[in-house]
Protein backbone atom coordinates (compact mmCIF):
# COMPACT_ATOMS: atom_id res chain seq x y z
CA UNK A 1 0.00 0.00 0.00
CA UNK A 2 2.96 2.33 0.49
CA UNK A 3 3.22 2.48 -3.13
CA UNK A 4 -0.10 4.23 -3.71
CA UNK A 5 2.03 7.50 -2.46
CA UNK A 6 4.00 7.30 -5.40
CA UNK A 7 1.08 6.64 -7.71
CA UNK A 8 -0.56 10.05 -5.92
CA UNK A 9 2.14 11.55 -6.67
CA UNK A 10 2.91 10.94 -9.62
CA UNK A 11 -0.93 11.98 -10.83
CA UNK A 12 -0.27 15.41 -8.51
CA UNK A 13 3.36 16.35 -9.80
CA UNK A 14 1.18 15.69 -13.57
CA UNK A 15 -2.11 17.94 -12.48
CA UNK A 16 0.13 20.41 -10.77
CA UNK A 17 2.13 20.98 -13.89
CA UNK A 18 -0.69 21.06 -16.15
CA UNK A 19 -2.31 23.38 -14.33
CA UNK A 20 0.51 25.77 -13.34
CA UNK A 21 -0.73 25.27 -9.61
CA UNK A 22 1.40 27.38 -7.11
CA UNK A 23 0.11 28.94 -4.35
CA UNK A 24 3.28 31.65 -5.01
CA UNK A 25 1.37 33.07 -8.02
CA UNK A 26 -2.05 32.68 -6.02
CA UNK A 27 -0.27 34.86 -3.52
CA UNK A 28 1.37 37.68 -5.15
CA UNK A 29 -1.17 38.09 -8.53
CA UNK A 30 -2.95 39.56 -5.16
CA UNK A 31 -0.40 41.80 -4.22
CA UNK A 32 1.23 42.90 -7.19
CA UNK A 33 -2.44 43.48 -9.66
CA UNK A 34 -5.21 42.79 -7.52
CA UNK A 35 -6.45 39.28 -9.13
CA UNK A 36 -7.88 36.96 -6.74
CA UNK A 37 -8.43 34.24 -10.24
CA UNK A 38 -6.06 31.99 -8.27
CA UNK A 39 -6.47 32.39 -4.70
CA UNK A 40 -9.71 31.83 -5.32
CA UNK A 41 -9.50 29.08 -7.30
CA UNK A 42 -7.00 27.68 -4.07
CA UNK A 43 -9.51 28.42 -1.96
CA UNK A 44 -11.64 25.95 -4.11
CA UNK A 45 -9.37 23.02 -3.47
CA UNK A 46 -9.62 23.54 0.04
CA UNK A 47 -13.08 23.98 -0.24
CA UNK A 48 -13.37 20.61 -1.80
CA UNK A 49 -11.30 18.58 0.12
CA UNK A 50 -12.91 19.77 2.99
CA UNK A 51 -15.65 18.71 1.95
CA UNK A 52 -14.75 15.27 0.65
CA UNK A 53 -12.29 14.51 4.26
CA UNK A 54 -14.93 15.70 6.30
CA UNK A 55 -17.68 13.57 4.95
CA UNK A 56 -14.37 10.71 5.44
CA UNK A 57 -13.87 11.54 9.12
CA UNK A 58 -17.42 11.51 10.20
CA UNK A 59 -17.84 8.07 8.40
CA UNK A 60 -14.72 6.73 10.46
CA UNK A 61 -12.97 6.21 6.54
CA UNK A 62 -10.21 8.19 7.60
CA UNK A 63 -8.41 9.94 10.31
CA UNK A 64 -6.40 13.11 10.65
CA UNK A 65 -3.60 14.41 12.75
CA UNK A 66 -4.45 18.28 13.71
CA UNK A 67 -1.69 19.76 15.95
CA UNK A 68 -2.00 22.15 18.29
CA UNK A 69 -0.72 25.70 17.25
CA UNK A 70 2.48 26.55 18.21
CA UNK A 71 2.15 30.47 17.83
CA UNK A 72 5.26 31.40 17.18
CA UNK A 73 6.83 29.04 15.25
CA UNK A 74 3.54 29.28 12.90
CA UNK A 75 3.38 33.10 12.48
CA UNK A 76 7.26 32.95 12.30
CA UNK A 77 7.72 29.99 10.27
CA UNK A 78 5.15 31.10 7.58
CA UNK A 79 6.22 34.40 7.25
CA UNK A 80 9.78 33.20 6.41
CA UNK A 81 8.23 30.43 4.03
CA UNK A 82 6.05 33.33 2.36
CA UNK A 83 9.54 35.16 1.87
CA UNK A 84 11.17 32.26 0.77
CA UNK A 85 9.11 31.21 -1.78
CA UNK A 86 8.82 34.74 -3.84
CA UNK A 87 12.99 34.40 -4.08
CA UNK A 88 13.21 30.74 -5.21
CA UNK A 89 10.12 31.63 -7.98
CA UNK A 90 7.77 29.00 -6.82
CA UNK A 91 5.87 27.10 -3.60
CA UNK A 92 7.51 23.53 -2.40
CA UNK A 93 4.23 22.40 -5.31
CA UNK A 94 5.86 24.84 -8.16
CA UNK A 95 9.10 24.30 -6.78
CA UNK A 96 9.13 20.21 -7.39
CA UNK A 97 6.66 20.40 -10.67
CA UNK A 98 9.58 22.95 -12.52
CA UNK A 99 12.07 21.00 -11.45
CA UNK A 100 10.05 18.52 -13.36
CA UNK A 101 10.19 20.59 -16.36
CA UNK A 102 13.80 21.37 -16.65
CA UNK A 103 14.36 24.22 -14.68
CA UNK A 104 17.73 23.43 -12.93
CA UNK A 105 16.91 27.22 -10.96
CA UNK A 106 14.25 25.10 -8.96
CA UNK A 107 16.68 21.55 -8.92
CA UNK A 108 18.82 24.06 -6.71
CA UNK A 109 16.09 25.49 -4.20
CA UNK A 110 14.40 22.05 -3.79
CA UNK A 111 17.69 20.70 -2.92
CA UNK A 112 18.13 23.67 -0.80
CA UNK A 113 15.01 23.38 0.84
CA UNK A 114 14.93 19.93 1.53
CA UNK A 115 18.68 20.29 3.05
CA UNK A 116 17.50 22.95 5.25
CA UNK A 117 14.47 21.25 6.51
CA UNK A 118 15.96 17.64 7.26
CA UNK A 119 18.27 20.36 9.10
CA UNK A 120 15.74 21.75 11.37
CA UNK A 121 14.46 18.95 12.19
CA UNK A 122 16.98 16.19 12.61
CA UNK A 123 20.36 17.97 12.38
CA UNK A 124 21.98 20.87 13.90
CA UNK A 125 19.29 23.42 14.23
CA UNK A 126 17.06 20.65 15.93
CA UNK A 127 17.38 22.33 19.27
CA UNK A 128 16.62 26.07 17.58
CA UNK A 129 13.22 24.18 16.03
CA UNK A 130 12.54 22.92 19.23
CA UNK A 131 12.83 26.17 21.10
CA UNK A 132 10.71 28.37 18.85
CA UNK A 133 7.75 25.29 18.56
CA UNK A 134 7.64 24.60 22.32
CA UNK A 135 5.49 27.36 23.22
CA UNK A 136 1.98 24.92 21.95
CA UNK A 137 -1.35 25.98 23.13
CA UNK A 138 -4.05 23.49 23.78
CA UNK A 139 -5.89 25.00 20.42
CA UNK A 140 -6.12 22.26 17.72
CA UNK A 141 -8.97 23.12 15.27
CA UNK A 142 -11.59 26.07 15.42
CA UNK A 143 -14.98 23.83 15.30
CA UNK A 144 -13.54 21.81 18.64
CA UNK A 145 -12.61 25.05 20.09
CA UNK A 146 -16.24 26.52 19.85
CA UNK A 147 -18.12 23.41 19.77
CA UNK A 148 -19.54 23.56 16.78
CA UNK A 149 -20.31 21.16 13.68
CA UNK A 150 -17.11 21.08 11.76
CA UNK A 151 -20.46 20.97 8.77
CA UNK A 152 -20.84 24.58 9.56
CA UNK A 153 -17.26 25.83 9.02
CA UNK A 154 -17.46 23.82 5.81
CA UNK A 155 -20.76 25.27 4.71
CA UNK A 156 -18.94 29.13 5.72
CA UNK A 157 -15.71 27.78 3.51
CA UNK A 158 -17.85 26.61 0.36
CA UNK A 159 -20.13 29.42 0.32
CA UNK A 160 -17.33 32.15 0.32
CA UNK A 161 -15.78 30.23 -2.19
CA UNK A 162 -18.71 30.57 -3.96
CA UNK A 163 -19.45 33.69 -3.95
CA UNK A 164 -15.61 34.68 -4.91
CA UNK A 165 -16.50 32.51 -8.16
CA UNK A 166 -19.68 34.26 -8.51
CA UNK A 167 -17.87 37.43 -9.01
CA UNK A 168 -15.48 36.45 -11.23
CA UNK A 169 -18.13 34.64 -13.68
CA UNK A 170 -18.51 37.68 -15.77
CA UNK A 171 -15.16 39.03 -15.65
CA UNK A 172 -13.52 38.01 -19.48
CA UNK A 173 -10.26 36.25 -18.65
CA UNK A 174 -7.45 36.08 -21.23
CA UNK A 175 -6.32 32.36 -22.48
CA UNK A 176 -3.87 30.81 -24.94
CA UNK A 177 -5.56 29.37 -28.02
CA UNK A 178 -5.20 26.06 -27.98
CA UNK A 179 -3.60 25.18 -31.56
CA UNK A 180 -2.36 21.77 -31.22
CA UNK A 181 -3.14 18.38 -33.53
CA UNK A 182 -4.40 16.37 -31.27
CA UNK A 183 -7.74 15.27 -30.57
CA UNK A 184 -10.40 13.98 -28.04
CA UNK A 185 -8.28 13.44 -24.76
CA UNK A 186 -4.99 13.51 -25.72
CA UNK A 187 -5.91 17.16 -26.78
CA UNK A 188 -7.86 17.78 -23.76
CA UNK A 189 -4.68 16.64 -21.52
CA UNK A 190 -1.44 17.90 -23.22
CA UNK A 191 -2.68 20.96 -25.33
CA UNK A 192 -5.24 22.49 -24.11
CA UNK A 193 -5.33 24.82 -21.27
CA UNK A 194 -6.61 24.00 -18.00
CA UNK A 195 -8.26 26.03 -16.02
CA UNK A 196 -7.62 27.11 -12.55
CA UNK A 197 -10.71 25.93 -10.99
CA UNK A 198 -10.76 22.80 -13.06
CA UNK A 199 -7.16 22.45 -11.92
CA UNK A 200 -8.03 23.44 -8.60
CA UNK A 201 -11.10 20.66 -8.40
CA UNK A 202 -8.74 17.73 -9.43
CA UNK A 203 -6.18 18.96 -6.51
CA UNK A 204 -9.07 19.31 -3.62
CA UNK A 205 -9.84 15.35 -4.97
CA UNK A 206 -6.80 13.82 -4.67
CA UNK A 207 -5.91 15.81 -1.64
CA UNK A 208 -8.86 14.18 -0.47
CA UNK A 209 -7.96 10.81 -1.58
CA UNK A 210 -4.29 11.14 0.21
CA UNK A 211 -5.91 10.49 3.52
CA UNK A 212 -7.62 7.07 3.34
CA UNK A 213 -4.04 5.95 0.67
CA UNK A 214 -1.85 7.49 3.40
CA UNK A 215 -3.95 6.00 6.85
CA UNK A 216 -3.88 2.35 5.39
CA UNK A 217 0.12 2.88 5.66
CA UNK A 218 -0.36 4.13 9.56
CA UNK A 219 0.48 7.39 8.52
CA UNK A 220 -2.02 9.59 10.19
CA UNK A 221 -1.79 12.43 7.86
CA UNK A 222 -3.03 13.84 4.26
CA UNK A 223 -0.69 15.18 1.83
CA UNK A 224 2.60 16.75 3.01
CA UNK A 225 5.89 18.67 1.02
CA UNK A 226 8.20 19.69 3.81
CA UNK A 227 9.15 16.51 6.27
CA UNK A 228 9.08 14.18 3.29
CA UNK A 229 11.38 15.85 2.10
CA UNK A 230 13.40 16.07 5.08
CA UNK A 231 13.21 12.92 5.26
CA UNK A 232 14.59 11.99 2.09
CA UNK A 233 17.95 14.03 3.08
CA UNK A 234 18.28 12.59 6.22
CA UNK A 235 17.55 9.03 4.77
CA UNK A 236 20.83 9.37 2.36
CA UNK A 237 22.44 10.88 5.28
CA UNK A 238 21.98 8.50 7.96
CA UNK A 239 21.07 5.18 6.18
CA UNK A 240 17.69 5.50 8.56
CA UNK A 241 15.13 3.47 6.34
CA UNK A 242 12.46 4.02 9.14
CA UNK A 243 12.34 7.65 7.37
CA UNK A 244 11.21 6.20 4.21
CA UNK A 245 6.97 6.10 4.44
CA UNK A 246 4.24 6.99 2.18
CA UNK A 247 4.82 10.43 2.30
CA UNK A 248 8.21 10.05 1.03
CA UNK A 249 7.08 8.12 -2.00
CA UNK A 250 4.63 10.21 -2.50
CA UNK A 251 7.01 13.56 -2.92
CA UNK A 252 9.09 11.01 -5.45
CA UNK A 253 6.71 10.57 -7.47
CA UNK A 254 5.80 14.38 -7.97
CA UNK A 255 9.11 14.93 -10.15
CA UNK A 256 8.19 12.45 -12.60
CA UNK A 257 5.01 13.07 -12.71
CA UNK A 258 5.87 16.54 -13.95
CA UNK A 259 8.09 15.52 -16.47
CA UNK A 260 5.34 13.14 -18.06
CA UNK A 261 2.97 16.21 -18.54
CA UNK A 262 5.73 18.46 -19.71
CA UNK A 263 7.29 15.84 -21.97
CA UNK A 264 3.84 14.78 -23.58
CA UNK A 265 2.70 18.67 -23.86
CA UNK A 266 6.42 19.82 -25.27
CA UNK A 267 6.73 21.96 -22.80
CA UNK A 268 10.19 20.32 -21.41
CA UNK A 269 13.33 21.37 -22.17
CA UNK A 270 16.46 22.32 -19.63
CA UNK A 271 17.30 25.72 -18.62
CA UNK A 272 19.55 27.08 -16.41
CA UNK A 273 19.79 29.83 -14.34
CA UNK A 274 21.80 33.05 -14.10
CA UNK A 275 23.91 34.03 -11.41
CA UNK A 276 21.42 36.21 -9.70
CA UNK A 277 18.96 33.89 -10.27
CA UNK A 278 20.75 31.20 -8.94
CA UNK A 279 21.81 32.75 -5.97
CA UNK A 280 18.21 33.86 -4.95
CA UNK A 281 17.32 29.95 -5.83
CA UNK A 282 19.56 29.40 -2.87
CA UNK A 283 18.42 31.86 -0.54
CA UNK A 284 14.71 30.91 -1.44
CA UNK A 285 15.17 27.18 -0.91
CA UNK A 286 17.18 27.88 2.53
CA UNK A 287 14.14 30.08 4.03
CA UNK A 288 11.48 28.27 2.68
CA UNK A 289 13.08 24.66 4.40
CA UNK A 290 13.90 26.96 7.93
CA UNK A 291 10.47 28.33 7.27
CA UNK A 292 8.34 25.57 6.88
CA UNK A 293 10.14 23.70 9.85
CA UNK A 294 9.80 26.05 11.77
CA UNK A 295 5.74 26.75 10.81
CA UNK A 296 4.99 22.70 11.00
CA UNK A 297 4.14 23.00 7.06
CA UNK A 298 3.84 24.73 3.87
CA UNK A 299 1.58 25.94 1.43
CA UNK A 300 0.70 22.40 1.12
CA UNK A 301 0.75 20.72 4.71
CA UNK A 302 -0.44 24.00 5.99
CA UNK A 303 -2.43 25.67 3.40
CA UNK A 304 -4.39 23.74 1.70
CA UNK A 305 -4.67 20.24 4.07
CA UNK A 306 -4.65 21.99 7.93
CA UNK A 307 -7.00 24.56 6.24
CA UNK A 308 -9.40 21.56 5.03
CA UNK A 309 -9.23 20.44 8.68
CA UNK A 310 -10.15 24.03 10.32
CA UNK A 311 -6.83 23.59 11.91
CA UNK A 312 -5.25 27.00 13.69
CA UNK A 313 -2.43 26.02 12.70
CA UNK A 314 -3.41 26.21 9.17
CA UNK A 315 -5.36 28.95 8.47
CA UNK A 316 -3.03 30.90 10.62
CA UNK A 317 0.03 29.51 8.48
CA UNK A 318 -2.77 30.48 5.52
CA UNK A 319 -2.66 34.14 6.45
CA UNK A 320 1.25 34.67 7.42
CA UNK A 321 2.23 32.81 4.23
CA UNK A 322 0.38 35.27 2.28
CA UNK A 323 1.95 38.07 4.48
CA UNK A 324 5.57 37.20 3.85
CA UNK A 325 4.54 37.21 0.28
CA UNK A 326 3.40 40.42 -0.10
CA UNK A 327 6.37 42.06 1.77
CA UNK A 328 8.60 40.39 -0.53
CA UNK A 329 6.79 40.45 -3.59
CA UNK A 330 6.86 44.36 -2.92
CA UNK A 331 10.65 44.36 -2.06
CA UNK A 332 11.61 42.25 -4.33
CA UNK A 333 9.80 42.59 -7.49
CA UNK A 334 8.22 46.24 -7.34
CA UNK A 335 11.79 47.85 -5.76
CA UNK A 336 13.48 45.99 -8.91
CA UNK A 337 11.17 46.79 -11.31
CA UNK A 338 10.97 50.75 -10.12
CA UNK A 339 15.18 50.31 -10.74
CA UNK A 340 15.14 49.16 -13.95
CA UNK A 341 16.51 46.05 -12.53
CA UNK A 342 15.47 42.33 -13.32
CA UNK A 343 12.34 41.38 -11.14
CA UNK A 344 12.21 38.11 -9.50
CA UNK A 345 10.41 36.08 -12.13
CA UNK A 346 8.01 32.85 -12.30
CA UNK A 347 9.62 30.80 -14.90
CA UNK A 348 7.09 29.83 -17.81
CA UNK A 349 6.95 27.07 -20.15
CA UNK A 350 9.10 27.51 -23.11
CA UNK A 351 6.74 26.14 -25.80
CA UNK A 352 3.16 27.89 -26.23
CA UNK A 353 0.08 25.80 -26.08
Amino acid sequence: MIFTGLLLGIALGFVFQRGRFCVTGAFRDVWLSGSTRWLTAFGLAIAVQAVIVHFLLGGGLATANVPPIAWLGVIGGSFLFGIGIVLAGGCATGTYYRSGEGLIGSWIALVFYALLASVMKYGALKPLNDAVRADKSELTTIHGSLGISPWFLVAVLVGVVAWSLTRQRNQRVATLASSGTRTGLAHLLFEKPWSPNATAVVVGVLAALAFPLSNATGRNAGLGITTPSANIVDFLATGNAERIDWGVLFVLGLIPGSYIAAKLSGEFRLRAPDARTAVRAIAGGSIMGIGAAIAGGCTIGNALVQTALFGYQGWVAFLFTFLGVGVAARFFIQTHRREGAAPVLVPQPAASR
